[in-house]
């Protein structure tokens, strides 16, 4: 059974990718704090990913990079310690992880790297500086390894719009909130975490062997649409 190592599995988009990964998939999670579900096939490691060391690995199939921030600021408000900290977190973290895990990834049949971007990166957005800087970033260094890397290890990224998860609690704080958020794409509804694992798991799995380099924005229609 194939290994897939997520970094940042406890909550969130990272744990729903983990449940989806479960039933076919023996799992790594490498977070700060376990998460919520216990498993035969799930391993579990504490660890912050940009000050400790990564646990080693054998044969990786996938390496899925979840960790993000929304640091939303004015700019006259964001430090530049803001900046260095989304950085790190977005963009350091990645590389750092699939440096350590690359070895490992290049035993497998058809690996594959996953990281996030942000719907922010292509739509802009008043005061998201720091993470639209940070997820750009994300979206440069998925195409230039999934070049660099080619043919043995696909690189692709998902760039969601907003996201039913603790990280977005501010911003679906109550009904008004939500309805507003809703009405702002063209779809009427933003997303469950449940649809990006879905995406997730196809995009690292044999059906996607053909994708790399890509980024796919899980939009909601508000970048792709003016209605």
């Amino acid at each position: 059974m194939d290994t897939v190592i997520v970094v940042g599995g406890s909550k969130g988009i990272g744990n729903a990718i983990v449940q989806s990964l479960l039933p076919n998939h023996n799992v790594i999670n490498i977070s700060r704090t376990a998460p919520e579900l216990t498993h035969e096939r799930l391993t579990h490691y504490n660890c912050d990913v940009l000050s400790d060391e990564l646990p080693q690995a054998d044969s990786v199939k996938a390496l899925v990079y979840c960790p993000g921030s929304i640091n939303l600021k004015p700019i006259n408000r964001l430090s530049t310690d803001d900046f260095r900290n989304d950085f790190e977190i977005n963009v350091v973290g990645a590389v750092k992880s699939i440096q350590h895990y690359l070895p490992a990834l290049k035993k497998a049949n058809n690996p594959s790297i996953l990281l996030f971007s942000t719907v922010a990166s292509k739509l802009g957005m008043p005061f998201h500086a720091s993470v639209a800087a940070s997820k750009s970033a994300i979206e440069g260094l998925t195409k230039s390894l999934g070049a660099e890397l080619a043919p043995t290890i696909r690189v692709n990224a998902i760039a969601p719009t907003v996201t039913d998860t603790g990280l977005a609690a501010k911003l679906l704080r109550n009904e008004k909130m939500v309805e507003n958020m809703k009405q702002r794409h063209p779809l009427k509804k933003y997303l469950d975490p449940q649809e990006v694992s879905e995406m997730a798991s196809f995009l690292i799995s044999n059906k996607a062997a053909s994708m790399s380099g890509q980024v796919f924005e899980m939009d909601c229609g508000i970048v792709s649409f003016k209605i």
